[in-house]
């Protein structure tokens, strides 16, 4: 098949739905697919790449930071790759379009389907739906409203990479029929190897993602660990602040290229992994985290409990003294830690890529059939 990927971020900007996307890409090349990628341009980020087969397009986009972006740059990305999507749609004859996220790149997924009569399937991430990200897309959501309705019940199929995620889809959206494919990782991607005294934290720093609460839990422990924090965001400032003083070292990284050395160190290097969001779809993070075989805290909410299974140590949203509780106890018992990384190396085998891309070109081939027949 020829397939369109669309997403206004893609490796090496963007958080967790970027990797995402071009592994999913990776393997659909894997299997004989053609794979097209129309995404948007940071610095001097090449407007042309090709990556393992897949044909990037990286178009004119107002973006000034590779972590985050915001609403009007958004914009940018849909003023900036619509004539380009529209002509790559005119030569190249895709079977179907993968749209990732309702909102932004929905408009312009649905603009091309239109117009070329191509098969549209979105997968949906979080932001995109109303009720998930409400400090930061709560007033476009609303002003949005009708409009989002309205592409949801366009699309010719929708993904939700979690049961938590398609119930706050159907919220807003009752009736909708929603499938449901997990987020995927690759198995080999860390290797196994000694582990240090290190609690990593890795995600974009926003109030909801909890850091606060490790940070606030561990500040008077003097722990002879290392809390490591890598990913960079709005909220920074404020973590840093309140880490000053703490008895329980912590540094921050920053935001690092998933495919630095730097990264993997920290991952295949980390013991315990601390994950304690307020509101979460199918956390990449964790599944890497896994793949790294580290014991994990993670939150009760949203879909990181469909992520971790059995192989984590669940804690409710805010709780700080559970955190500290639960830090206490990996950090003092070395056979814990073994007993839940063993957990997570078993559980992340169910998320491999092959059967996750299996699902996605079954979806993709009923989409055809379904074109074809009508």
């Amino acid at each position: 098949m020829n397939i369109l990927m669309l997403n206004y971020e893609f490796p090496p900007i963007g958080g967790g739905a970027a990797p995402v996307t071009l592994e999913l890409c990776r393997h659909l090349v894997k299997l004989g697919h053609e794979v097209d990628v129309v995404t948007m341009r940071y610095q001097d980020l090449p407007a042309l790449e090709v990556i393992d087969g897949v044909r990037i397009f990286r178009t004119w986009a107002l973006r000034r930071r590779p972590d985050l972006c915001r609403t009007h740059e958004m914009a940018s990305f849909l003023a900036g790759a619509l004539f380009k999507t529209l002509r790559l749609a005119k030569q190249r004859n895709y079977d179907v379009i993968h749209c990732h996220f309702i909102i932004p790149t929905g408009p312009l997924a649905w603009a091309v389907a239109r117009r070329r009569n191509i098969p549209l399937l979105i997968t949906c991430h979080g932001s995109d739906v109303p009720g998930y990200n409400p400090d930061r897309f709560q007033w476009i959501h609303r002003l949005l409203r009708p409009f989002w309705r309205g592409l949801v019940r366009r699309a010719d199929m929708l993904v939700s990479p979690s049961h938590a995620l398609r119930e706050l889809l159907r919220r807003y959206c009752p009736g909708v029929d929603v499938q449901l494919i997990p987020n995927g990782i690759s198995l080999s991607r860390f290797q196994s190897g000694p582990k240090e005294k290190s609690i990593l934290l890795c995600s974009r720093l926003l109030p909801r993602k909890g850091f606060q609460y490790v940070l606030q839990a561990v500040h008077d422990l003097a722990l002879d660990w290392q809390v490591n924090v890598v990913g960079d965001g709005p909220f920074r400032a404020e973590l840093e602040q309140l880490a000053q003083g703490s008895k329980t070292p912590v540094r921050f990284w920053g935001w690092l290229d998933q495919r630095s050395p730097q990264f993997r160190h920290l991952y295949e290097t980390g013991s315990i992994f601390v994950f304690p969001s307020e509101a979460e779809n199918f956390p990449t993070v964790l599944l890497e985290a896994m793949s790294a075989g580290m014991a994990i805290i993670a939150s009760a909410a949203g879909g990181c409990p469909e992520v971790v299974g059995p192989a984590a140590i669940l804690v409710e949203p805010g709780d700080v003294a559970g955190i500290r509780d639960k830090i206490l106890e990996l950090t003092g018992s070395p056979q814990r830690r073994q007993e839940l990384s063993l957990a997570a190396l078993q559980r992340v085998e169910l998320f491999g890529w092959p059967g996750v891309t299996k699902q996605y070109v079954d979806c993709y081939e009923k989409l055809r059939a379904e074109a074809g027949s009508r």
